[in-house]
């Protein structure tokens, strides 16, 4: 019972993913009905209960504007696994602050990039333009759409497709 759950809101925004567990016991509780079904069912002492992919709350919840959270793992993923100096996609990856902390760089969405272990250490804790070095693409906070939170669960989720699509 480890699958993933895709939650939309009462409009039909998807807004979370849960648990299997989580949404049966929403299902049965009537804070949500199951909009999707593709993975058969489960079976309990007393009844044969359908295994949801896409649950829907039954009604609609105030949710803060989503932000992709600043993480190791999500500037990789914005960079696309890609040194953002060199271009190269294997080896050792790091994390580079475009302007260094030490002269008054922050760590944010627009001053930290993937770089490889060579750019790394050949830009130290220097300017991109003392070091005559340059980015491949201008750092920025990845959108807050479904298709970039949820779409990296597609490719086992295919029947999650339409209610990610569009928003």
């Amino acid at each position: 019972m480890h699958e993933l759950v895709l939650v939309l809101n009462a409009n039909f925004e998807p807004i979370h993913i849960c648990s299997t567990r989580r949404a049966i016991g929403l299902i049965l509780s009537g804070k949500a009905g199951m909009v999707a079904n593709g993975r058969g069912n489960i079976r309990t002492i007393s009844q044969l209960l359908p295994r949801p992919s896409v649950i829907r709350l039954a009604s609609q919840i105030h949710k803060p504007r989503l932000r992709v959270k600043l993480s190791r793992r999500e500037i990789f993923r914005r960079d696309n696994y890609t040194c953002q100096y060199c271009g190269k996609r294997e080896g050792n990856l790091t994390l580079d602050h475009v302007m260094p902390r030490h002269l008054g760089g922050q760590h944010t969405w627009t001053n930290v990039v993937t770089a490889c272990a060579n750019c790394n250490h050949r830009k130290g804790g220097g300017k991109v333009e003392e070091v005559h070095m340059r980015l491949l693409h201008i750092p920025k906070e990845p959108p807050a759409n479904a298709i970039y939170i949820f779409g990296r669960h597609l490719n086992d989720n295919l029947e999650w497709e339409p209610y990610i699509v569009g928003w």
